[in-house]
């Protein structure tokens, strides 16, 4: 929840401040939840708003619905709702800039006619990080609009009624919030926005797209933008009063306190993690919740579990390796809760994720030290297996080092040297460039190849976990280590990595290289 200003050394300043959207009737519908009197979907929003960390929720009304006061009582019930009257689609984006430049703290803007889980909302205003990010849904049945298309948990493409995305994979569902870092960009892009729509050059675009234009500007002017996935939790957008109804019984239908657990496990894992560890640990969030454990503390245990399979495995004989393949397997989970237990009591610090990508690598690298002095427990020729263990912890340090120095890189373009990372680069594509021309660029490429695979094997097809286990994540080198461990010996499990390593090496190299001339 937000910071409390009567505590010391806690400030409302670092919380989010809310512009809502309220320029179409939508946002005047009746709401009720059975629970209390009817209200409308703009009462409801922001009254939402207020359970989060949002210092301030500024609603932007045409001048005809502030003079008939249609909206009056759901936006001025407290201090900390503010009015706007604005003319048109040129005078809101001219809003959401002007808050950009004075805020000091992230910005959120939402349409005021978003029907949602107050759990999907807290997804992204909530987290303690204040990222710039989208709510964001996949794989619905129904046509892709606004469309966006999401990678590795990044949306890198979106588009409005007039700007269309290729390879579209998922739907906007216009709640955005751009961080501090972010703030000078939006207001930019805002006024560019602006001006455009003065001048009539974006084309059908519509007075309650806002959001999906500034969403569109961010991902053209390279900002990382987290799309932040709903899982089972219900967050969209209504137009009339049936699907306003309709929205009444989907919320009912989801249980909020089950939808926040299921949130906390990660979805885009890799296939051993997701059906053989998360299946099940998911079950121990809860139980370490109560039990007052903190990420951290997680971490140190799991780091705990490692040091006995290293223990174990340094036996050399077959009991010992096996011991030591549970333990590893058990250390991995623990590796798994911690980020789960982060995601579901929300506490994340820079610290936690230091301490989580050190001790993955103290982890695994104790392990093969305990493989190789168990190898050689068997008067075997030491140099050979040290070889073979040096060199694959040499590959491992490589294969992180390719993946940190690609994020550094990707994370330099998005602004120009000697300027804050909050401002723009020029658009890649023109805003008032055609839809088709736009949609033209990087077919026939090596990822339009990519994405074709995709879209024919499903969303959790075959090309989808196989393109997630080529790259050998840390829950497939954790299970071959084990299971080669266990069934075979130390040398067999080295080959292994060094093999599968090497591939996998291979196939980000060529990902990296054909991403960047895309």
């Amino acid at each position: 929840m937000g910071a409390d200003p009567s505590k010391p050394g806690t400030s409302r300043d670092t919380e989010t401040v809310a512009v809502v959207l309220a320029t179409s009737p939508a946002a005047g519908l009746p709401w009720s939840d059975g629970a209390r009197s009817e209200g409308s979907i703009l009462e409801r929003l922001t009254a939402q708003l207020l359970t989060l960390p949002v210092r301030e929720v500024l609603v932007v009304v045409r001048s005809q619905d502030a003079q008939a006061g249609g909206w009056e009582k759901g936006a001025q019930s407290g201090s900390r709702h503010q009015i706007c009257v604005s003319d048109g689609l040129a005078e809101d984006l001219r809003i959401v800039a002007k808050t950009a430049r004075a805020s000091t703290s992230p910005v959120a803007v939402l349409a005021a006619d978003v029907v949602a889980h107050t759990e999907a909302l807290s997804l992204l205003l909530e987290h303690p990080a204040r990222p710039t990010g989208a709510i964001v849904a996949s794989g619905d049945p129904a046509p892709l609009r606004p469309p966006v298309r999401t990678e590795w948990g990044r949306v890198v493409s979106a588009g409005t009624s007039f700007h269309e995305v290729e390879w579209a994979n998922g739907t906007f569902r216009g709640v955005l919030q751009v961080g501090e870092a972010h703030l000078a960009g939006l207001a930019d892009i805002a006024e560019e926005l602006a001006d455009l729509a003065q001048r009539r050059h974006l084309g059908r675009v519509g007075d309650g797209e806002v959001p999906e234009l500034l969403l569109t500007g961010l991902v053209r002017a390279g900002v990382q933008v987290h799309a932040v996935a709903l899982n089972t939790l219900h967050c969209g957008r209504t137009g009339t009063r049936p699907a306003a109804e309709r929205a009444v019984r989907e919320l009912a239908d989801i249980d909020e306190a089950q939808a926040r657990l299921d949130a906390a496990v990660k979805s885009g894992d890799g296939f051993f993690t997701t059906y053989c560890v998360s299946s099940w640990s998911r079950h121990l969030i809860r139980p370490a919740a109560r039990l007052g454990l903190t990420p951290n503390t997680v971490t140190g245990i799991s780091v705990g579990f490692a040091a006995i399979a290293a223990i174990w495995f340094s036996d050399g004989h077959r009991a010992g390796l096996v011991v030591g393949a549970v333990a590893l397997y058990l250390s991995f989970v623990l590796d798994c809760l911690d980020g789960q237990l982060a995601r579901y009591t929300r506490r994340f610090s820079p610290l936690g994720s230091w301490l989580d990508a050190i001790c993955d690598r103290l982890k695994e690298y104790l392990v093969y030290v305990g493989l190789a002095a168990g190898y050689l427990a068997g008067s075997r020729e030491p140099w050979e297996i040290w070889a073979l263990a040096v060199g694959a912890m040499i590959l491992q340090t490589i294969r992180h080092m390719v993946d940190f120095a690609y994020a550094g890189a990707t994370a330099d373009r998005v602004r120009p040297a000697g300027s804050r990372a909050s401002a723009p680069r020029p658009m890649a594509v023109p805003w008032d460039e055609a839809p088709a021309a736009a949609a033209a660029k990087g077919t026939g490429s090596v990822l339009a190849l990519s994405r074709r695979l995709d879209a024919l094997s499903g969303a959790r097809g075959v090309a989808y976990w196989a393109k997630k286990m080529i790259v050998l994540p840390i829950g497939e080198r954790m299970a071959l280590i084990s299971v080669t461990a266990a069934l075979f010996d130390a040398r067999v499990t080295f080959l292994a990595l060094l093999v599968w390593g090497a591939v996998a090496l291979a196939y980000t190299a060529a990902g990296r290289m054909a991403r960047s001339f895309a």
